[in-house]
């Protein structure tokens, strides 16, 4: 493993007072960003809005800059927001966040062969007879590398950032301090709930023993679904910050835009389905659909599902719900639909009607596409655009301040995910069949 320059590389800051200092200065940096602008649009004669003063493009590139080299909780908490349709976030934030969807800076070599040996031992070497010191992937809590071994074994290294786990509660108490300094939450707004969530989960999806049961627990469920295959685990080399795994031979999903239309949409229906199976048949769900943890296999025709770090347990009776509330959509009982979503948590009794309206609006908008007959085209609908709107309408009132439970918000990032793999697909699925096998 010798060094070598990469311009991609950045040592991941792993002591808290690095972390606090890059978070402290990017926050100083931010609110700095945000004075000028403000003052320069007073200058002029006019009013400065949050929009006009968050998003500058010195703003954004600052943000996803250093977030992206912490790594960590702080980026990954960027990421969980960057999906969120209004309930939280206003929309300029949410487009500043959503840059982080892209891959990390990994590691350099240095840093690399440390976290190893301390995981490994420092002759772990001599058990590979190949092992690529540069990461095919690179994400917020680790990074990922192709590895073969001596016994012949084709394998995929996971390696996880250090000081990424000592670090989530500190990332997690600062980002939320600079979401309340900079005025972006609305008046009352109490995110302590989707905070502990995130600290929560982000807790488990650092902990690769975690990840490792998570893996055996979706081949478990899946054994029976020849239309997708997972990577098999290999314990004898993982450990908390070190995950082994089959390496699969796969293709990004990007490759089939120029597919033939059928299999587009046996694709697209294959993951539509495995949500619904995922929230009411296996009552646990991975929860971060990213689309480069979906790959497809031409030789095989099965979709190859990746990184099961954030797998969400879903409580029975809340799966149960859901099934009600789909139950109640498709047969267009807006009582029903009212009553389930309040006891869902969507809105409560301190939210105003006009607030609860456009959330059941929001709502019946996202389900039209399960009432029309025939197949509904992803490639040619403006839904997304609809919802976005009503997002933005419900994200820049700041007296809403009633916040959905963590699980719920969620699972809609899952289903965004993949409503938005099914649009980059340009597929046709006849979503009414489909989700009615659920009911």
């Amino acid at each position: 493993m010798a060094d070598h320059k990469d311009d991609n590389a950045a040592a991941v800051p792993d002591g808290r007072l690095g972390r606090f200092l890059r978070l402290g200065g990017m926050t100083s940096g931010l609110v700095g960003d945000m004075a000028v602008s403000g003052l320069r649009h007073l200058a002029q004669g006019k009013r400065p809005s949050l929009q006009d003063m968050v998003m500058t493009p010195g703003a954004a590139r600052r943000v996803t800059r250093d977030l992206r080299v912490m790594r960590g909780a702080a980026m990954k908490l960027g990421q969980m927001l960057s999906m969120d349709p209004g309930f939280v976030l206003p929309p300029e934030m949410t487009t500043i966040m959503a840059a982080l969807r892209d891959e990390a800076r990994h590691m350099p070599p240095a840093q690399l062969r440390d976290v190893l040996n301390a995981e490994w031992g420092p002759d772990w070497r001599r058990r590979f007879t190949r092992f690529d010191v540069r990461p095919f992937a690179a994400a917020s809590i680790g990074q990922v590398h192709r590895a073969q071994m001596a016994d012949g074994r084709d394998l995929a290294i996971k390696v996880q950032y250090p000081g990424v786990r000592s670090s989530i509660d500190s990332d997690i108490d600062n980002i939320a301090t600079i979401l309340r300094m900079s005025g972006m939450l609305p008046r009352g707004m109490d995110i302590a709930p989707l905070l502990s969530e995130a600290r929560r989960q982000l807790h488990e999806e650092a902990d690769y023993t975690a990840e490792a049961a998570h893996l055996t627990a979706f081949h478990a469920v899946m054994a029976d679904d020849p239309g997708f295959c997972l990577p098999a685990l290999h314990p004898d080399l993982s450990t908390p910050r070190v995950l082994a795994m089959t390496y699969l031979q796969s293709d990004p999903l990007q490759a089939l835009r120029e597919a033939p239309q059928a299999l587009r949409d046996e694709v697209a229906t294959r993951l539509i389905t495995l949500v619904l199976r995922e929230l009411f048949d296996f009552t646990m769900m991975q929860t971060d659909p990213n689309l480069a943890n979906y790959r497809y296999d031409p030789a095989t025709g099965r979709i190859v599902l990746l990184d099961f770090g954030a797998v969400m347990r879903i409580d029975p009776a809340l799966s149960g719900k859901f099934r009600q509330l789909l139950r109640a959509a498709l047969d267009h009982d807006r009582a029903a639909i009212e009553t389930l979503m309040r006891e869902i948590g969507y809105f409560d009794t301190t939210t105003s009607p006009q607030h609860s309206a456009l959330i059941i609006e929001m709502f019946e908008t996202a389900m039209t596409p399960l009432r029309q007959p025939g197949p509904f085209d992803f490639g040619t609908s403006d839904i997304v655009e609809k919802l976005r709107d009503m997002g933005i309408a419900l994200g820049r009132d700041r007296d809403m301040a009633h916040v959905p439970p963590a699980d719920t918000l969620f699972l809609h990032r899952k289903i965004a995910g993949i409503y938005l793999v099914a649009a980059m697909l340009k597929a046709r699925v006849p979503l009414g069949p489909l989700v009615a096998q659920f009911r």
